[in-house]
């Protein structure tokens, strides 16, 4: 997808992304460091699954760096099972909660009602629901986690949400309102989306999944399984480092930014912005 030449976006939408959230995490970490006007102009971040954290990260102000160790830390719980993340012995909600519980202020729901959108599916029907308001901290945190829920993850009994019980987001809106117009995709997956790997080949072209347009490609395979049974933690960091690379691939697509990101020196990052290949694997 060619994105559109925008001064000031008006939303930024992160796919369910699983343990590849991580993608997402160097796409953020671009956009504060070398484009912060575009962060600060944001009207409403949306998110979904794994890219529901990620989006609240951003929205509430939380601390990139700690919210990336909690990561690693689930990736390092889940890789020390045969069975990863399904076993009954690795806490990844436990985990991610806690981390949530730890980054986020105590007025992060006042920071989030009103912009941040999350994407969730109503056990009952297994219908789509956007939620957008939160009376406080926990009910934020209590979102977040039906968001993100993934039966066999961490248990079977799905979580509630103001007495219902919902489901990852993801099964029923993978990218939230990817299609409206002034809205920047982001998701770890090759397709019709913004800011995302770009892969060379594809088997069947595009199709259209949970919501969203993705390639069916080799490279992709291999990211749905990293995503559900993370991969090593050298291999997260090119992913982390991709994200990065791609966010500035599309802010040098926008003529506006162009001439401000190509005086910056890479010295004056703190995050690696070498080429890496588009299959981290």
């Amino acid at each position: 997808m060619v994105p559109q030449i925008l001064k000031r976006p008006h939303a930024l939408s992160f796919a369910a992304s699983g343990f590849l959230m991580y993608y997402q995490l160097g796409v953020v970490r671009a956009l504060k460091e070398l484009a912060p006007e575009m962060i600060n102009s944001l009207s409403r971040v949306y998110g979904s699954s794994g890219g529901a954290l990620v989006a609240a990260v951003i929205t509430c102000d939380g601390d990139l760096d700690a919210f990336q160790e909690c990561l690693f830390k689930a990736v390092e719980d889940s890789r020390r099972s045969f069975w990863g993340p399904f076993s009954p012995f690795v806490g990844v909600f436990r985990t991610l909660k806690e981390g949530l519980i730890k980054n986020l202020s105590e007025n992060s729901h006042q920071k989030a009602s009103g912009k941040l959108y999350l994407s969730l599916t109503r056990v009952s029907n297994l219908q789509n629901v956007m939620v957008s308001e939160y009376k406080s901290k926990e009910d934020l945190i209590e979102a977040l986690m039906c968001s993100c829920f993934i039966p066999g993850y961490g248990g079977l009994i799905p979580p509630t949400y103001r007495g219902v019980r919902y489901m990852d987001g993801g099964f029923t809106n993978m990218q939230p309102c990817h299609d409206v117009e002034g809205v920047i995709s982001i998701s770890p997956f090759t397709g019709e989306i913004d800011i995302c790997p770009r892969d060379s080949q594809a088997l069947f072209s595009i199709v259209n999944i949970f919501g969203t347009t993705i390639q069916l490609s080799m490279g992709n395979f291999s990211r749905a399984f990293h995503a559900g049974f993370p991969p090593t933690i050298t291999v997260m960091e090119r992913y982390h480092s991709l994200g990065y690379q791609n966010a500035i691939s599309f802010l040098l697509m926008t003529r506006d930014m162009k001439k401000s990101i190509t005086k910056i020196s890479c010295s004056n990052s703190t995050s690696p912005i070498k080429k890496v290949a588009l299959d981290p694997a």
